[in-house]
């Protein structure tokens, strides 16, 4: 299982996204993160989560991608968007701005700001309780509720 898990995650991924040309997917997986140069480009729309390791054979990694897989619409409903980084040797923009040592997950707001760092694998519903407590996110939840209403 664990030698096919990258073979199932390369599937899943698209190619380069340029910010200016396309919106952020909808997918939660859709980018590793060296296709992304700017994590700007998903200020206010999207919050990515970003798991970093050393290899894709890394245990923690593997884990973590089958938490998030496993819940992923749960995660599309937070407008979550998971970027991968397992090549420690391209020094990509996302590792030359959060610099991870090892396995890392990263949770990074709507707004931009880093809200969690963890060097172990975390599964979603501890993720989503993360998420579902920030105050924009309380706001959306609101709002959703509201809409209904007022129609």
């Amino acid at each position: 299982m664990k030698q096919l898990l990258p073979l199932v995650l390369a599937g899943l991924f698209v190619g380069p996204v340029s910010a200016a040309d396309e919106p952020a997917p909808s997918d939660p997986f859709a980018l590793t993160g060296t296709d992304v140069s700017d994590l700007s480009q998903f200020v206010w729309e999207k919050r990515p989560i970003i798991v970093f390791a050393d290899s894709p054979n890394d245990p923690n990694f593997g884990q973590q991608m089958e938490y998030l897989e496993d819940l992923s619409e749960e995660l599309a409903k937070r407008d979550v968007i998971v970027l991968t980084d397992t090549d420690p040797s391209v020094q990509s923009e996302l590792r030359t701005q959060l610099r991870p040592r090892g396995f890392m997950l990263v949770l990074i707001g709507k707004d931009g700001g880093v809200k969690l760092r963890k060097p172990f694998p975390w599964d979603v519903r501890e993720l989503s309780r993360t998420i579902d407590k920030m105050p924009l996110r309380q706001r959306e939840i609101r709002d959703r509720r509201a809409a209904p209403a007022s129609n």
